[in-house]
């Protein structure tokens, strides 16, 4: 097997990773202070459409995380700029909040629910049975469905609330038609992402809590990839996969001196 590139470029994943139900993971602080101090580039990814980067970077700075707004990659981002390579200057219906909405208004889309090119599913506290059936109806008169992301759950302090993945489904379901997902796993978030901060996969590392998202996300877009066992994914689990990420490691403390 070859060896591979020295790691020049860090993207790693917010959930699970340098926070865990909005505290802080032990060591996450001295991770993003050691990759700034050394001019390291980096990403902080999530597949949460919900939030701008502006508002991530505010709250990361709530808990001590330091992460500049341009370090932030979101599905968001991600969606959006693969919508502007698709159809530059298109018109989408969206069911989402600020992130999603913010992000095609910034890449010139116009949005309508007349006749739009696309529909594009993200995250939202607030589904409604209106913009699910208006969504529906658009996607059966020929405009294409997209997904900022797969999740199927996210958590909440009461417990697991349906996601993207699972009102994706439902719409699939009424419509017949499969959205074309942006977000982890596919590894198109994490190439953006790296053409982003101007890096290359074969010196790139992606760490994440998640085998299905994460580490297949980072395999898949050729990097090096590293399990922290801080958020979903637990050690016993990791054999269930029939791939295997490069390193597994208690927790992101454990990488901090891995930073050049």
């Amino acid at each position: 097997m070859a060896e591979r590139k020295p790691i020049e470029s860090w993207l790693t994943d917010m959930d699970g990773v340098l926070m865990h139900e909005g505290i802080p993971v032990p060591g996450a602080d001295a991770f993003i202070k050691r990759l700034r101090e050394s001019d390291t580039p980096f990403l902080v990814l999530t597949n949460n459409s919900i939030y701008t980067p502006r508002d991530l970077h505010a709250r990361l700075s709530r808990i001590g995380l330091d992460v500049p707004v341009a370090n932030i990659w979101t599905s968001a981002l991600a969606s959006a700029q693969f919508l502007d390579e698709q159809r530059p200057g298109g018109t989408a219906y969206v069911i989402g909040e600020a992130g999603l909405t913010t992000a095609l208004h910034d890449i010139g889309y116009v949005l309508t629910d007349v006749e739009p090119d696309y529909v594009v599913l993200g995250e939202t506290r607030t589904y409604s049975f209106e913009a699910l059936t208006k969504a529906i109806r658009l996607i059966n008169d020929g405009a294409r469905f997209i997904a900022t992301n797969p999740d199927e759950i996210g958590p909440s302090a009461e417990g697991a609330l349906p996601a993207t993945g699972s009102v994706a489904a439902l719409i699939t379901k009424a419509t017949g038609q499969e959205p074309y997902f942006v977000g982890k796993p596919n590894p198109l978030m994490m190439r953006s992402g790296l053409n982003a901060i101007g890096a290359h996969s074969e010196s790139s590392a992606m760490i994440g809590d998640r085998m299905d998202t994460d580490v297949r996300a980072g395999l898949e877009a050729g990097m090096e990839t590293f399990l922290v066992l801080t958020g979903v994914t637990k050690a016993g689990e990791v054999d269930r996969y029939p791939y295997r990420p490069s390193t597994v490691v208690d927790s992101i403390a454990d990488l901090v001196e891995r930073v050049a």
